[in-house]
């Protein structure tokens, strides 16, 4: 059989989507300072970039520079083995690290000197949270970060992500339906191969050796020839089910991704105080259609 088209790598797929806090929600403190701790220390690598874009989208040019913190955040997970997507600080050695990926100059050390002056942290702060080094690299006012508004269409943005959701489940069982379908063709071929030994062997029999040897060797190989094998039968059964479901399950993923970017891409288009949040979520789409056929809509990794 031929479904080359149906090829698809099925790597482990780290989970790429995590829920963000809730569309427009404010970061909880009756203070700035109760405010900063929250967003450094309950929130994840993602959230505090979201965060930090929306709050700075147009002032500090975050639309140019959102590809470049997207990779932050992807570093910080690689970096925090421990939490990876959970996690929201890291570390001053695993800070350092982060600064070399990037040839960044700033030290850890110097990036803390500028927060203390602006009274963004105090003397004794060990760990290392994403907004310090995003705060740091954009001289950010942390005050007007912790009070930024994070979504004036709220339900939009509700929306947006319960389609990127939908979409990245419908990816999450097209990869299930493939990984089976590659488990099916392994199969088949296995039983093809022997059914294909089996008739050369006969075919040889038939040829070699004595009058009966020759004559049974030609009824075994007509009986093997006149129908396939259980196992191969089973095979082939196996394959063509397997082959319909990665189809549906294919169809069924490429519509939701329509869906949610011709949604994204809408919303978009109407400005707000969310355009990281959206941008995210855009870009969050992107990275998951690299793990579909580029034949059917994915893109290269």
């Amino acid at each position: 059989t031929n479904n080359a088209h149906h090829k698809l790598v099925c790597s482990n797929r780290q989970l790429l989507i995590l829920t963000m806090a809730a569309p427009g929600e404010e970061l909880p403190g009756a203070t700035d300072e109760e405010k900063f701790m929250a967003l450094c220390e309950q929130r994840t690598f993602k959230q505090q970039a979201v965060f930090f874009l929306n709050a700075f989208w147009d002032t500090r040019n975050m639309k140019d520079n959102a590809e470049l913190i997207w990779g932050y955040v992807a570093k910080c997970q690689e970096i925090d083995i421990d939490n990876r997507e959970k996690g929201c600080t890291l570390n001053e050695l695993e800070a350092h690290r982060l600064l070399e990926a990037f040839d960044e100059t700033m030290t850890v050390r110097e990036m803390r000197t500028v927060l203390r002056k602006s009274g963004a942290i105090g003397e004794r702060v060990k760990n290392f949270p994403l907004t310090h080094y995003l705060i740091a690299k954009w001289d950010a006012d942390w005050h007007v970060l912790v009070n930024a508004k994070q979504g004036d269409n709220a339900e939009e943005l509700a929306k947006a992500q319960a389609l990127l959701d939908a979409a990245t489940q419908a990816l999450d069982a097209c990869l299930v339906a493939f990984k089976e379908l590659k488990a099916a063709e392994a199969e088949l071929k296995a039983q093809e191969d022997a059914y294909n030994n089996t008739t050369k062997e006969l075919e040889q029999k038939s040829q070699e050796g004595g009058v009966v040897t020759r004559n049974r060797a030609k009824a075994q190989l007509a009986a093997h020839l006149a129908e396939d094998p259980l196992p191969l039968r089973r095979a082939k059964i196996t394959n063509a089910a397997a082959v319909k479901k990665a189809d549906r399950a294919l169809k069924k993923a490429q519509e939701a991704y329509a869906e949610a970017e011709a949604y994204l891409k809408e919303v978009s288009a109407k400005g707000g105080s969310a355009a990281g949040s959206l941008w995210w979520m855009s870009r969050e789409l992107h990275e998951s259609k690299k793990f579909l056929p580029l034949s059917k809509g994915g893109v290269q990794r």
